[in-house]
């Protein structure tokens, strides 16, 4: 189970190395869904990777006005699903490749998820 304390000082501290791992897991698929979600007060494009072993689920979220979040979710010590966000800053930005902020703008305007080839996204 996971320690609370550690993933919010892991996601307030190194954003980037997050980011990093998100985008190295996503670039090296064969095929990756760009998701459209929309919750109570927002819509954004998202791409998600599991670490099942670890229960974790980490993401990549654009909002309207070209504002960048990562989000980190997993389970606590009473199996609730646990979800931090952190608003991404233009260091953390720069490190996703230019074909998938493209990949996520289209998603977000269009309102529709797309598969794209990982490939595609470091282009």
């Amino acid at each position: 189970m996971a320690n609370n304390k550690n993933y919010a000082e892991l996601i307030k501290k190194n954003p980037g190395s997050l980011v990093e791992q998100i985008v190295k897991e996503v670039v090296s698929k064969k095929a990756v869904d760009v998701h459209f979600e929309e919750d109570d007060d927002a819509e954004f494009a998202m791409i998600k990777v599991y670490k099942e072993d670890e229960d974790e689920e980490m993401a990549i979220r654009l909002q309207s006005g070209d504002k960048w979040v990562l989000q980190f979710g997993y389970y606590d010590d009473e199996d609730e699903f646990i979800e931090l966000f952190r608003p991404l800053g233009q260091p953390e930005t720069d490190l996703i490749p230019q074909g998938l902020q493209k990949v996520m703008r289209k998603v977000l305007a269009s309102e529709e998820g797309l598969r794209v080839p990982g490939s595609l996204l470091t282009r």
